[in-house]
């Protein structure tokens, strides 16, 4: 906090620069100090597969699979000083929430507007302004290495969201693609690859109050690298139908592939 209001106050390029440098060097320590604690009261078994290749000065979207709050402690501890620190994209409206919101904003989380179909409606002068603004927000990324992560599900797994959202997968919600069609369309250049990971808890996922009482005990991690391909940075997700069902397509193929990941760790363990 203290930084980041020293940051808000002096407006320099530089200034601000080291000032994020320093915030973010702050939150690599948090999350080590997070992962020691939770290491005291937890016996966790780890399995990270393929973190060789990885590279703490790249730029990465990652995509991930979402079934409990831990889900984000674990991959920060897997991921940490790895990879640039992670970072989620976060409505505009949430700057304004207390302490919280300056953290947010001191560590360049990205902030992103986002105008409802209703609005556009009664506003159309404002259609595509979200997305420009979106675009604006990031370009600060352009000269840092980043790390932004998108839980595509929109939700922590459930077998009763399965239900209710006619999942047409096992073990998996249906990916929703908006979000993630507008990482890439704010930031594709800049990508030095997607890094699609598959989170598997084969003794069932713990939430955060039973992690905190240690029964946080087994989790696996796969990392498979993903090319970021031209036609997915040059389409235009919200006015092109044909780019929408391509880029629709290729996110469920990449869904059921894991889909089928998760089901054969699963029966691997056993």
């Amino acid at each position: 906090m203290v930084f980041a209001i020293f940051k808000l106050l002096i407006p320099v390029t530089g200034f601000r620069g080291l000032m994020t440098r320093w915030i973010m060097a702050m939150g690599e320590n948090w999350v080590s100090c997070n992962a020691a604690l939770f290491g005291l009261v937890n016996s966790t078994r780890w399995e990270v597969r393929g973190l060789e290749g990885l590279k703490i000065d790249d730029w990465y979207l990652i995509i991930a699979n979402h079934q409990t709050w831990t889900d984000i402690i674990a991959l920060q501890t897997a991921l940490n000083r790895r990879i640039p620190f992670l970072k989620f994209f976060i409505k505009q409206e949430l700057i304004w929430f207390p302490f919280l919101g300056m953290a947010w904003w001191g560590l360049d989380m990205p902030f992103m507007k986002r105008y409802s179909k209703s609005y556009l409606v009664k506003n159309p002068h404002k259609k595509g302004k979200d997305l420009e603004a979106t675009r604006k927000a990031c370009e600060k990324f352009r000269n840092t290495p980043t790390s932004v992560i998108n839980f595509i599900e929109g939700t922590r797994f459930t077998s009763e969201k399965k239900v209710k959202r006619a999942s047409p997968f096992e073990n998996l919600l249906s990916p929703r693609a908006g979000g993630l069609a507008l990482a890439l369309d704010s930031m594709g250049s800049m990508f030095n690859a997607i890094l699609d990971i598959t989170i598997v808890y084969p003794n069932g996922a713990p939430g955060f109050w039973a992690m905190c009482c240690g029964k946080f005990d087994y989790i696996i991690i796969e990392i498979r690298e993903r090319p970021v391909e031209q036609w997915m940075v040059k389409g235009d997700y919200v006015n092109d139908r044909d780019f929408r069902r391509e880029f629709h397509q290729w996110l469920t193929q990449i869904w059921q592939e894991k889909d089928e990941r998760i089901a054969a760790i699963r029966q691997a363990v056993r």
